[in-house]
């Protein structure tokens, strides 16, 4: 995949490629947004397990590892690693936004403390890192993260998690709206489908983002390591 000319819509099929990216360190930060343990229990019934085991194979085999590397990466050249996960702060959600009580699949209750809610272990938090916690799609809505990003001086934004059709757009809708460059890694990402995950893709790609693979993404950095 080349990120100069992949994943473009009706919009920008015809547009010039875009310029080369140089991140520095500083400036740059890695966020992981909802790889939470919820997201890959097993289904209640055999019907829907197989209705999901594209998108299991794919955390599994492809948005795990991959994220985990990328993590190591950012940590071997000094960019923050950030982690966004959904979780209320109460045991019956009522503080839960109302996109996550109405019924159907978005209708999460994920109290804080519970085990559903943590992050998956290999792409957890290692020392001090941030976790912002929130009820909402977009992390920034959500959250205190904005604050956070502008305090540590971070502009560039390294976006990675589930779903891409979902938090993952939303996140990054917000995060361009307050002038973050932001670069979409596909193969850290994860959508219900791969239509529906390619889909999005092509909609955010070269007006709220860049979307490039994690090869391509440690290309950016002035001075990185491999």
């Amino acid at each position: 995949m080349n990120w100069k000319t992949a994943f473009r819509s009706f919009y920008y099929e015809t547009a010039e490629e875009p310029e080369d990216i140089e991140f520095l360190p500083s400036e740059t930060a890695v966020l992981v947004i909802d790889i939470q343990n919820t997201y890959l229990e097993p289904k209640d019934n055999p019907l829907e397990n197989a209705r999901w085991a594209p998108f299991f194979n794919r955390m599994r085999e492809i948005v795990i590892p991959n994220t985990s590397a990328l993590q190591s990466w950012a940590r071997n050249n000094g960019i923050e690693v950030i982690h966004a996960r959904i979780a209320c702060q109460t045991e019956d959600g009522r503080d839960r936004s109302l996109s996550q009580k109405k019924p159907g699949f978005n209708y999460l209750l994920l109290p804080k403390d519970r085990e559903d809610s943590q992050i998956v272990p290999e792409v957890g938090p290692v020392g001090d890192e941030i976790v912002v916690t929130k009820t909402t799609d977009s992390v920034l809505t959500g959250t205190n993260l904005r604050l956070i990003l502008h305090n540590m001086g971070i502009r560039n934004i390294i976006v990675a998690g589930i779903f891409t059709d979902q938090c993952i757009s939303s996140s990054v809708r917000s995060l361009a709206d307050e002038s973050f460059n932001v670069i979409v890694v596909e193969d850290c990402c994860a959508a219900a489908t791969d239509e529906l995950h390619r889909h999005e893709l092509a909609v955010i790609n070269m007006i709220y983002c860049h979307v490039v693979s994690s090869r391509e993404v440690r290309g950016f950095l002035v001075g990185a390591e491999g």
